[in-house]
């Protein structure tokens, strides 16, 4: 693909890599005497890389006994670029000087500095003239550069499913570490529309290759790494989700090429609307359209996977009008191809069709289903009706045989995911709640039964019956909840039989 550089000013960039796994810690920690460094004694290397003179290395060098912190401040032409790492990486594809300073930051609040200049000799804009990077801003030819969005509609997953074959069921989602897919959990389309979320916007422009979010001022991520790792100030929780107050920014990005995916880098403390422990994102698939990114998760042992496109595609799809039906369902496990698709929710990778535990009268089948509730808060299987509503005036009743094992731990309390929680212990129970999957938050409308102190060790069979909100019509999904919610308490459930009618 021809390019055309029309103004080589705009090219200018210096691109920060994190050599640490954190990206947003201050620079160099280490325990000592807490000697301060003197003017003098601040040094460090400046080390071209073997790929291009233009991608230059500084590491901080200077000997110390106390904890400091190191600061880079580096002048593109003008463009003042401040990074908090011992170690960065500057691309630069113009050629000029370019001014460095490092900054050492004493534990007694005096700082000393060194100054110094990098002289690129060459040009080379084929830094920044790959398809990666063409397909992420559009090149020098669109000056104002691409905005990006969440796919939030997931008007686009299958499209990345199909081309990628990964387990990419929605815009974003997680699932087991180095698997580039959602298997334990895929948002459904517009899932956080009561999140800001889908405020972020993300525009990248290749001239000094800048990244600039704007967002509806308020952050999402990881409980086990948003404060942590990132340094976020959490507000709130809900679960394994953060809330934390972020504004967006001014940022610069690079693309790793060198490996099987190109890496997406962004500076400073950007993210891509929710953070997951890193600001790397392995691009597993990318059109002029659409890109799939994929975070490695080290924290949790997970892999979080999103979607994105262009701002003037994420469209919601046309509406389909869901009319209530009578439709029947049931399941017995016993066929090679299920008759209900149950899908789930963070749910434990033992959840499946097993020899039945106790064949003996209630239920002398030979398959049932194993539930595995892991240490997760909101672990559930559902169903939801792809093009109807539940009519409830006809098809009220659902029923189940279930069996509670006794050897789960029902005494010990767990991590809950809030205060508002007030039990802690795993419960042999069985809730079903009916819901309107097409709310943003369905949890808010839905109608839930509990059977609670459930005989254990025993097949039992169990009716919840829903004629009391009969007058409903905006039902279409049916959630199968065992050991209460709210709680990291672990345990196995099993379930057959499962009917919906009349």
């Amino acid at each position: 693909m021809k390019k055309i550089i029309k103004n080589l000013s705009w090219m200018l960039m210096a691109v920060l890599f994190f050599a640490a796994c954190n990206p947003v810690e201050d620079a160099s920690y280490a325990l000592g005497d807490m000697t301060p460094v003197k003017a003098e004694d601040v040094s460090f290397t400046i080390t071209p890389s073997a790929k291009s003179p233009n991608i230059v290395t500084l590491t901080n060098t200077t000997p110390h006994k106390g904890v400091i912190s190191a600061v880079w401040t580096v002048d593109v032409k003008g463009d003042l670029q401040t990074f908090s790492k011992d170690k960065i990486e500057l691309t630069l594809p113009e050629a000029g000087d370019y001014p460095v300073m490092l900054t050492i930051y004493n534990p007694d609040g005096t700082a000393v500095s060194k100054n110094s200049t990098l002289k690129i000799a060459n040009s080379d804009f084929s830094l920044v003239s790959s398809e990666a990077y063409i397909n992420l801003t559009g090149g020098m030819e669109n000056p104002a550069g691409k905005v990006w969005v969440f796919d939030q509609y997931n008007n686009f997953a299958k499209e990345v499913a199909d081309a990628t074959g990964k387990n990419v069921k929605g815009h974003m989602g997680l699932g087991p570490q180095g698997s580039f897919g959602q298997e334990w959990w895929g948002a459904g389309p517009n899932e956080k529309g009561s999140w800001k979320m889908y405020d972020f916007k993300f525009n990248f422009i290749q001239a000094g290759v800048k990244l600039n979010i704007t967002n509806g001022g308020e952050g999402y991520g990881r409980k086990a790494s948003s404060a942590s790792v990132g340094g976020f100030t959490v507000t709130g929780e809900n679960g394994d989700d953060v809330f934390f107050s972020y504004n967006g920014g001014a940022y610069t990005f690079s693309i790793d090429e060198t490996g099987a995916n190109p890496i997406l880098k962004l500076s400073g403390n950007a993210f891509m609307g929710y953070y997951c422990g890193s600001q790397e994102y392995e691009v597993f698939y990318q059109t002029d359209k659409v890109m799939a990114l994929r975070v490695n998760n080290t924290v949790e042992g997970q892999d979080w996977v999103f979607v994105y496109c262009l701002e003037e595609l994420n469209v919601p799809p046309p509406a389909v009008v869901k009319e209530p039906k009578v439709v029947p369902l049931s399941e017995d496990f016993e066929g090679a191809t299920p008759k209900v698709i149950l899908t789930h929710d963070a749910m434990g990778d033992k959840s499946a069709v097993v020899d039945n535990p106790l064949p003996v009268p209630l239920n002398t089948s030979n398959k049932v289903y194993r539930y595995q509730k892991p240490a997760e808060f909101y672990s559930n299987m559902r169903f939801t009706a792809a093009d109807y509503k539940f009519d409830l005036t006809k098809q009220n009743k659902i029923k189940i045989k279930v069996f509670i094992p006794s050897y789960n731990d029902y005494t010990t309390d767990h991590a809950t995911a809030g205060s508002w929680i007030s039990n802690a212990k795993l419960q042999p129970q069985l809730a079903i709640k009916l819901q309107n999957s097409e709310h943003p938050a369905p949890w808010e409308t839905q109608t839930e039964i509990v059977k609670a102190d459930l005989v254990k060790d025993k097949w039992i069979e169990l009716t919840y019956d829903f004629s009391g909100v009969a007058s409903r019509t905006d039902y279409d999904r049916i959630v199968i909840q065992f050991g209460a919610e709210g709680h990291a308490g672990p345990g196995f459930f099993f379930f057959d039989d499962f009917s919906f009618g009349e």
